[in-house]
């Protein structure tokens, strides 16, 4: 059965990295575009501020339950009007309960809370009140995605993303384009519009209407007694439990986003909005399907109820053997790209930025950012894929000690970023350091838990298996020095050395990939 679910679970992640490369390629375009046609400070206001609305909106509201639900055993019940699956489909409209009037409360504390300097750019009302309709608009499909996930149908998932990206790409170049200078903003909430539109569109073609969709009371046994209800108690606990602390993970996740959006100008906004949408491509791309179908293996393998039902099927070990043998392996796949990441990318961010950033975006903090960004991607990486595993597995009463700790390190971000900001006068640089601060601390978290839930099961991690070899060390130092030196030589912006200094970085990839 371990075998089997891993299998199942992992079968979506070629699909899953597919679907990212054609909508992160696809949104790339859009943003090669977009950064042509609108000012940084437009940029800055949408891609910072909006989307850190409609992000609020969304993780607030459906987060939590969706850890939770992938922690029931209800993927086992064939039939779907039976007592268990109706509870579990009853959860699943929780978010959209919530969406409702959180997305009237963060619209309007957004607006409140906002810059006068934002505020006064044109059509500024207008969309906002876009974005929060394109927010619930999404939520309105997730008793659909919640039920696509349970029945393992991850293609749904795929179509609906990638239509959704098509329509928002051609809407927003498409609004940009017709509608003017002026209507930039809106233009941008149009684009958001039509995403929400077609997932939901999607999702509703799939499931010809919403299939059954609607909470319904169920006639239970409680000692004796038949009792009609709503909700199964122990997932609506633990749903509440996960979006309590999903509060905080957000906070410590969109933090950054939080301080930039409240301290920095508008342009400066807009090149830190371009300099992390480039450098979440490879964790869009790569990480994310990773850290879900992990998610996904871990819940169904190692939750407290699955290994219950696995006990008496004689799996426990083996599926724990199993989800030991992939944790070794994602973390030295992580270690690898982690290196990859740090030697290679400081020497070309110039490089590579100068080819695809027009000029008035070279002079905002873009650059800066993307190199600080070589350091950020490897810690969130091992963050994101610890705080799976710990999603999947803790009790509640974990998850209580993991919340406390996160309201640890909300302040060790907070001291670090205005440490770094004002201290140090590094600005919107200081957050990516002061998140890398946070995510390393969080990661060890993750590691100290991992390593006690394995102990308590007589295994180990061992860590040579998740370190490289000392030729690969070796090599990455010599390559690390090498480039940099081109870099200094070749790096001054002239086509030829260019050229020379592409060449060089090139060989050396190909080098250490061979010694690797």
């Amino acid at each position: 059965m371990a075998t089997e679910l891993a299998t199942k679970s992992f079968a979506s992640v070629s699909s899953l990295v597919g679907l990212q490369v054609f909508s992160r390629a696809f949104t790339f375009i859009l943003n090669q575009a977009l950064v042509r046609i609108a000012s940084p400070e437009v940029f800055g206001t949408a891609t910072i501020q909006f989307e850190l609305l409609l992000s609020t909106i969304l993780f607030l509201s459906r987060e939590g339950v969706r850890n939770a639900l992938l922690r029931s055993r209800n993927t086992e019940q064939p039939d779907r009007k039976s007592p268990s699956n109706q509870l579990f489909a009853n959860i699943s409209v929780i978010p959209v309960l919530l969406g409702a009037p959180l997305s009237l409360c963060a619209t309007f504390a957004y607006r409140a809370f906002s810059s006068s300097h934002t505020r006064t750019q044109p059509h500024f009302d207008t969309a906002i009140g876009i974005y929060a309709v394109a927010a619930f608009c999404e939520l309105l499909s997730e008793p659909l995605y919640v039920r696509a996930q349970k029945e393992l149908r991850l293609g749904v998932r795929i179509r609906a993303e990638g239509v959704a990206v098509v329509c928002k790409a051609l809407a927003s170049v498409g609004a940009l384009m017709y509608a003017g200078k002026d209507w930039s903003l809106v233009a941008f909430a149009v684009g958001q519009l039509a995403y929400g539109a077609a997932v939901l569109a999607v999702y509703l073609l799939e499931f010809k209407g919403w299939g059954g969709v609607g909470l319904k009371k169920v006639n239970v046994d409680v000692r004796g007694n038949s009792r009609a209800i709503y909700w199964n108690p122990e997932l609506l606990w633990l749903s509440f439990a996960m979006t309590a602390q999903s509060v905080v993970k957000h906070f410590l996740t969109e933090g950054d986003r939080f301080m930039v959006s409240k301290f920095s100008p508008l342009r400066d906004q807009g090149g830190y909005a371009v300099a992390t949408n480039y450098g979440s491509l490879v964790a869009r791309i790569f990480f994310q399907p990773i850290e879900e179908s992990s998610r996904l293996f871990f819940s169904k393998s190692l939750s407290s109820s699955a290994s219950a039902m696995d006990k008496d099927q004689g799996n426990e070990e083996s599926q724990v053997d199993l989800a030991l043998d992939l944790l070794h392996i994602v973390l030295l796949l992580y270690v690898h790209l982690g290196i990859i990441f740090l030697v290679f990318g400081p020497p070309y961010i110039p490089t590579l930025l100068s080819i695809l950033l027009p000029p008035r975006y070279l002079s905002t903090s873009a650059p800066r950012v993307l190199r600080a960004y070589c350091s950020y991607l490897p810690v969130m990486a091992f963050n994101g894929f610890l705080e799976a595993f710990i999603s999947s597995t803790a009790t509640p009463s974990e998850l209580v000690a993991q919340s406390r700790a996160m309201g640890f390190f909300s302040v060790l971000f907070v001291v670090a970023a205005v440490g770094f900001g004002r201290g140090l006068g590094w600005a919107e640089t200081g957050l990516v350091y002061a998140n890398v601060l946070n995510l390393g601390a969080r990661a060890v978290y993750g590691w100290v838990f991992t390593s006690h839930y394995f102990d308590r099961r007589d295994r180990e991690i061992r860590i040579f298996k998740v370190i490289p070899s000392w030729s690969v060390l070796n090599a990455s130092a010599v390559v690390a020095v090498i480039i940099r030196v081109s870099a200094l030589v070749y790096g001054r912006g002239l086509a030829k050395d260019t050229a020379i200094h592409i060449a060089i970085g090139g060989v050396c990839f190909v080098a250490w990939a061979y010694i690797s």
